[in-house]
């Protein structure tokens, strides 16, 4: 593998960590980058499992493998990790950038997709990195936005040698709107192997819990790490703002409270039911607290190591997997709730 810079990281307020882990889906990168995409490459996966890591880290292996690259997150918190490039695509940027980033979420995704159009006739290698642009400009241009990657692939506006083009979301609502064209490879990426969670569990200082104790709540998410190390390591603190923040879940207990047991106990349920339960189905995706997973482990369909086939303790179905074993159990406390009183 090629020699490249391990990005740092914001993990929470006065904590930065080293990039950690990931390997097989750097190595993922490093072959795409030999041949190109022939279609622009849409990662989907659980709400903090790392995918802006990832992809920020991607930036590096790219820029050390020749590529001029662009890299747009129109939900970075700060202004300079909203739009990234390589210095030898700057001199493009320039007034663009400042127009684009005081203008909104949506005028920035756009201006970024600009400057990688005008690189086409100068740079031979060229890769586009689009972090969350599926909630920037809505689930209803996800597709359209998508075609546009591909016509830039297919009829670009000059000559290139090679192009990668990568996008990233959690949002799992535009999947299905997005998998009905052939104009992208879609792919899963999961959260965090039991031993990279256990790498980044090393950086973070002062007291805390046994790791065993922190993979069984997160299942490798990093964020949910980041979340428990915020909240003091209570994990009660961060349920109540898993609800808190989906309170429309309170209104899914009292309509579905039978099929919601059924699905804490195992999230194929949604499977095995489906016709019968698409929409509860449908809101716990659009509600981020359970993923639709491919059903094949092939690492074909998969950025980095896939998840096992079933999980039983972390929530892991073949076809269905709660976000982490905290999500599961925030429903599995509402459900309770309603039980004592009723």
């Amino acid at each position: 593998m090629a020699s490249w810079r391990r990005v740092r990281l914001v993990f929470a307020p006065g904590l930065t960590v080293e990039f950690v882990d990931r390997e097989r889906g750097l190595r993922q990168v490093e072959g795409l980058a030999g041949r190109g995409t022939r279609f622009p490459v849409v990662i989907y996966g659980p709400e903090g499992c790392g995918k802006t890591a990832f992809l920020r880290q991607v930036f590096e292996v790219l820029k050390s493998l020749g590529y001029s690259v662009v890299y747009v997150n129109p939900l970075g918190r700060e202004a300079g990790e909203r739009l990234l490039t390589t210095e030898d695509v700057r001199s493009l940027v320039g007034a663009l950038a400042e127009f684009a980033l005081g203008g909104g979420a949506a005028r920035l995704v756009d201006a970024a997709l600009g400057v990688a159009s005008r690189l086409f006739g100068r740079s031979r290698r060229i890769a586009f990195i689009a972090d969350d642009v599926f909630q920037a400009i809505g689930v209803e241009e996800a597709e359209l936005y998508v075609k546009r990657l591909l016509n830039l692939i297919e009829y670009p506006p000059g000559e290139y040698e090679r192009i990668v083009v990568l996008v990233a979301s959690s949002e799992g609502v535009t999947r299905g709107r997005i998998s009905r064209h052939n104009w992208a490879k879609l792919m899963m990426m999961w959260n965090m192997p039991r031993s990279a969670l256990e790498e980044l569990y090393e950086q973070i200082p002062g007291a805390k819990p046994g790791f065993d104790e922190v993979w069984a709540w997160t299942g490798g998410n990093p964020r949910y790490l980041s979340r428990l190390y915020e909240a003091g390591w209570r994990v009660d603190r961060v349920i109540e703002e898993i609800v808190a923040e989906r309170r429309v879940l309170r209104a899914l207990a009292r309509r579905w409270r039978r099929e919601l047991e059924e699905t804490v106990n195992d999230p194929d349920y949604l499977m095995e039911e489906y016709e019968r339960v698409e929409g509860l189905a449908r809101k716990l995706i659009e509600l981020n607290m359970v993923v639709e997973v491919v059903e094949y482990r092939s690492e074909d369909l998969w950025i980095d190591t896939p998840p096992p086939e079933r999980d039983p303790e972390l929530g892991i179905g073949r076809f269905y997997a709660w976000a982490t074993p905290l999500h599961r159990e925030a429903v599995r406390r509402i459900l309770s709730e309603y039980s004592l009183s009723g």
